[in-house]
């Protein structure tokens, strides 16, 4: 089992910044891929970042430039710094682990994060 917990949500003025953390129960490393997902009113769950327990990283091409996702293993902590936001960066945003051994993958319970002036 692994419980995901993530934090840093909230409202900020388009252009401005946030950091969402993810807290893992279990080392980060053991989690062969953690992404972020975000879902707004009325759309479809859509992957926003990943990272690889190996340091890999993907974006998506919305976001690609402005937003970096990264790992702490000291922390069990995956973060996902959002710069330059937009107001079409509003959602609720999840963290999701895939292990592949157990084959199934485990989801936070989401923060909201709200873009506008």
């Amino acid at each position: 089992q692994v419980q995901l917990v993530e934090s840093g949500g909230g409202l900020v003025q388009p252009g401005g910044s946030l950091r969402l953390s993810c807290a893992a129960s279990r080392n980060i490393f053991s989690i062969n891929v953690m992404g972020w997902y975000r879902q707004a009113p009325g759309k479809q769950r859509e992957l926003v970042a990943s990272i690889t327990s190996g340091g890999s990283t993907h974006y998506a091409d919305s976001v690609k430039g402005r937003f970096t996702v990264s790992g702490d293993n000291a922390k069990n902590t995956v973060y996902l710094q959002m710069n330059s936001l937009k107001p079409e960066d509003t959602a609720v945003y999840y963290c999701q682990g895939w292990i592949a051994t157990l084959r199934r993958d485990y989801w936070g319970q989401g923060t909201q994060v709200t873009v506008s002036s």
